[in-house]
């Protein structure tokens, strides 16, 4: 994909059959689930527009999302506004839009779709066991299940339509049984409505599939197979049954290409200065305490002879918390105007790359389209 690509550095390549692979393997090893894009993930018209039309429908958690979706095609009855925590300006326009169907876990946020959507119909997130992920969630969102019944049976109170159950097993989530429990609680959770007359149209197993960044995850068929059989153990089967794929369909679609603009040695230490940084680009290394790995290699020719040596990897800006790398293992012929390639970084590269010290966000080069 990357062989005569020129373009100035840094960018993105993003290669869109990888992206159409991935959403065909999702929906194969999950018959009957719909997958709604977390356009948050990577909002580029490119991928919403390969999605759509592979069939997918969409996912946001505010309106400016809403607003790419419509001006990409998207019809906005067909979306989920699945951000718990909405301002109330973006609920009403929303709703105005054509929105019908909104996630809550509190009860000011019903007063709020009360106010802004009246009539909307409401799912709540359900807090889960989300310690097998890489990014957990489960502190700032999620009703615990008694909670989520009281908060079903008020939506009913306040007029609007108590309409289904969500989760969220948390970002990268590496086994597959954490689905398997979140089902099963929320098929209890089910169970309990029924008897206060309330039958739910839509259970949501939101996102975390992973990824495949530098080891071994489960591959989405297992994980499939794993929902598959849980969803089969329901009380009874939802009119729709919903995730919400992101990392999953566009991290492996994607690699960062970054050019060398200096190299040093500080106290005995190989440094590699890129015009790429945490803040333009890679803010997920700093999420993860630069623990994460990301395949990494280099224009150099991979010849046995050249020795490879650790480097410690920064970005162009003047905080030395800019770092995304250490100890990655390199030719030691690596010079200034070499060019860096960082694989897997399909997935909020982009989304979270900011204008830090006037250094731009990268550009995105799509293949495949």
């Amino acid at each position: 994909m990357l062989k005569g690509m020129t373009a100035p550095t840094p960018f993105l390549a993003v290669d869109i059959n990888t992206l159409r692979d991935r959403y065909r393997r999702l929906t194969a090893s999950m018959p009957g689930v719909r997958p709604f894009y977390a356009v948050k993930c990577n909002p580029s018209p490119a991928i919403v527009r390969s999605l759509l039309a592979m069939g997918s429908s969409f996912e946001i958690a505010s309106y400016p999302e809403l607003e790419v979706l419509v001006a990409n095609g998207v019809d906005p009855t067909d979306v989920l506004y699945s951000n718990t925590v909405k301002p109330p300006l973006h609920v009403a326009k929303a709703h105005q839009a054509g929105v019908w169907r909104f996630a809550v876990d509190s009860s000011g946020e019903l007063k709020k779709l009360a106010q802004h959507a009246p009539g909307s119909a409401v799912y709540v997130r359900l807090r889960v066991d989300d310690s097998e992920s890489l990014f957990p969630l489960s502190r700032k969102f999620g009703a615990e299940t008694h909670k989520a019944r009281a908060l079903m049976l008020e939506a009913a109170r306040l007029g609007l339509q108590p309409y289904g159950l969500t989760f969220h097993v948390g970002s990268q989530c590496a086994n597959a049984e954490a689905w398997r429990l979140a089902i099963q609680q929320s098929g209890s959770l089910m169970t309990q409505l029924l008897t206060e007359g309330i039958r739910i149209s839509m259970l949501d197993i939101g996102g975390g599939f992973p990824a495949r960044y530098m080891t071994n995850v489960p591959a989405i068929e297992s994980i499939g197979a794993v929902v598959t059989s849980a969803l089969e153990g329901l009380p009874y089967q939802p009119a729709l049954l919903a995730c919400e794929p992101g990392r999953h369909l566009t991290a492996e679609s994607g690699v960062m290409v970054a050019t060398v603009l200096g190299r040093d040695v500080r106290a005995g230490e190989n440094w590699l200065y890129l015009d790429v940084g945490a803040y333009n680009g890679l803010m997920e290394t700093q999420q993860t305490g630069n623990r994460w790995q990301f395949p990494l290699w280099s224009s150099r020719p991979d010849h046995a002879f050249v020795p490879k040596v650790p480097f410690t990897v920064t970005g162009p800006s003047c905080d030395s918390s800019d770092t995304m790398f250490y100890n990655e293992m390199l030719p030691s012929t690596l010079e200034a105007g070499d060019r860096l390639y960082i694989g897997c970084a399909g997935a909020y590269s982009l989304s979270y790359a900011s204008h830090f010290n006037g250094f731009a966000p990268p550009d995105a080069v799509f293949v495949g389209e």
